[in-house]
């Protein structure tokens, strides 16, 4: 770091990178300094648009550059390895966007390489870390629902089918899981604490070999999470945790979370808005700046393990449903 200032490094500026970008700008202590692209102008507009500092067209180069601090990763699934191997062999922090990877094999590769590097490293699933979601955690720590017993969820969209859009190509790690139900079974895990010891689940696989509808229940003992996460239809898109005594709602889009709804028997319910300071990209983005100042090598919210629990979660999901990539030999 610079005089205070911690230099960002991003491969791959699409959509998802567009978002962290606009969060970058509310951070003083953040700066957008170099963005890599297979195409130099895409590249080069990120740039021009947000202010950053340096354009390249080769990965390789982000991620030998000493001004770097960390790297942000957001290309397509497939290519998450690859992209997280060279930045870690760099001795470059990294935060990735979920899913960490396309399997739990994966996964426990890139973090054994991170503990050997002494290297960062974290899954960008951005929503553990938005107040609204601190809110519902500080809600079931102080036990306002009781025990809980069910969570219930959704995340579903009617989209135009184009089987060239890498949500339906096998090639690219494609499906609504990996895209979609992350989101469902990551934030069952930030709520039960623990990892389910059943998985029952059914889908759709469509012509493209992807699952475009899935339907889950994690048995995790004393309650269960049921979701369902599609291509075809839009859904109520709202996370529920119901308990013995009331229930919490994160309404639509629970990923997007702004709001968090208390429900107590026989008391007023309490309802919490938390506005983003900028897209939701901040409060990640913040907590790696602060894990890498101090040293440390994952973070507690979004920690190596979790990101493991997940995919090993989702492999078991995409067996059940029939799902499987040419690119991984399964």
């Amino acid at each position: 770091m610079t005089k205070g200032q911690f230099n960002w490094g991003v491969i791959a500026p699409g959509r998802i990178a567009r978002n962290f970008a606009e969060a970058i700008a509310v951070i003083p202590q953040a700066t957008l300094y170099a963005v890599a692209s297979s195409n130099l102008q895409r590249a080069q507009d990120f740039v021009d648009e947000f202010d950053g500092q340096i354009a390249l067209d080769d990965y390789q180069l982000l991620a030998n550059d000493p001004k770097v601090d960390a790297i942000y990763i957001a290309n397509p699934h497939r290519f998450h390895f690859d992209s997280i191997k060279m930045c870690l062999e760099a001795s470059k922090p990294v935060l990735c966007e979920k899913p960490l990877t396309v399997n739990a094999a994966q996964t426990k590769q890139l973090v054994a390489l991170a503990k050997t590097n002494n290297v960062f490293l974290m899954e960008a699933l951005w929503t553990r870390f938005q107040p609204a979601w601190q809110q519902v955690r500080a809600w079931l720590e102080q036990q306002k629902i009781g025990e809980i017993k069910f969570i219930s969820s959704s995340f579903g969209f009617n989209i135009p089918r184009d089987e060239d859009d890498r949500l339906l190509n096998r090639e690219l790690a494609g499906g609504c899981l990996l895209d979609m139900g992350v989101y469902n079974v990551s934030m069952s895990q930030f709520v039960t604490q623990s990892k389910p010891h059943k998985i029952v689940a059914d889908g759709l696989v469509g012509s493209t070999g992807v699952d475009e509808r899935s339907s889950v229940i994690m048995n995790y003992g004393p309650c269960a999470s049921q979701f369902t996460c599609n291509f075809l239809a839009n859904t109520e898109n709202s996370f529920t945790i119901f308990g013995s005594k009331g229930h919490i709602r994160v309404p639509s889009m629970f990923w997007v979370g702004t709001q968090a709804c208390l429900s107590v028997h026989d008391e007023l319910d309490i309802i919490e808005d938390f506005p983003f300071r900028a897209s939701g990209f901040e409060y990640q983005i913040e907590e790696v700046m602060s894990c890498v100042a101090a040293g440390k090598l994952q973070s507690e919210v979004m920690s190596w393990q979790e990101s493991i629990e997940t995919m090993q979660i989702m492999d078991e999901i995409r067996s059940q449903i029939g799902v499987r990539y040419p690119f991984l030999s399964e």
